[in-house]
């Protein structure tokens, strides 16, 4: 997003709603990060670019993508396709390769929208693109009550310290250190969320 626009954004944001960001200086400055965050509503992609410095891509799915007046407009704003459920390889070699070029990705690991300030299980995809680009991933939570945002709702972004690549090293075929690099990443965002590290098992 270009910066006038994020500064924007941001100021519209604490007049709509009661906004705060907490743990912004966890962003890092100098190199991409992945960002993987609990999702709320529609709206997540633009609240997470706020507080980073450098350009953002996020994953959208596919379905968004059938209106080209829309399309155009969520590329603009970093957007990308991906196939849910599909596996899709190119997707995910797409996405380390945004993240080796500098960019900052955002990715959801649950895959869906949460109605409640509660953490799903997560998907094993988020350790692989990490894994493979060897990027940090910068863990993020939306916090607000109720299942929709409203005017002046309590809307909180807390950002966590980055998770360093070497505690999510994810060797060739090693499913046991893909599962527990998934399960540091969700337990990093459900503290965020819920205040407490969440208990996972291996399963996807």
């Amino acid at each position: 997003m270009n910066p006038v626009i994020r500064y924007i954004v941001r100021g519209l944001y604490h007049i709509w709603y009661d906004f705060r960001i907490e743990g912004e200086e966890n962003v890092p400055r100098e190199e991409g990060v992945l960002i993987a965050a609990n999702h709320r509503t529609y709206a997540d992609p633009v609240l997470l670019t706020m507080p980073m410095r450098r350009p953002v891509k996020y994953m959208a799915k596919e379905e968004l993508f059938k209106n080209p007046i829309f399309a155009e407009f969520i590329r603009e704003l970093g957007a990308f396709p991906i196939r849910r459920g599909a596996g899709d390889m190119t997707v995910i070699n797409d996405t380390v390769e945004r993240l080796k070029k500098g960019y900052n990705v955002v990715i959801f690991p649950e895959g869906t929208r949460q109605k409640e300030n509660k953490v799903g299980r997560g998907k094993t995809g988020v350790a692989l693109i990490a894994g493979k680009s060897g990027a940090a991933v910068l863990p993020m939570g939306i916090v607000f009550e109720g299942e929709k945002l409203k005017f002046r709702t309590k809307l909180t972004l807390r950002i966590g310290k980055p998770i360093p690549p070497e505690e999510i090293a994810v060797p060739e075929g090693d499913r046991h250190a893909l599962n527990a690099a998934k399960a540091r990443i969700m337990a990093a965002i459900t503290e965020l969320v819920e205040g407490v590290p969440e208990a996972d098992g291996e399963s996807e």
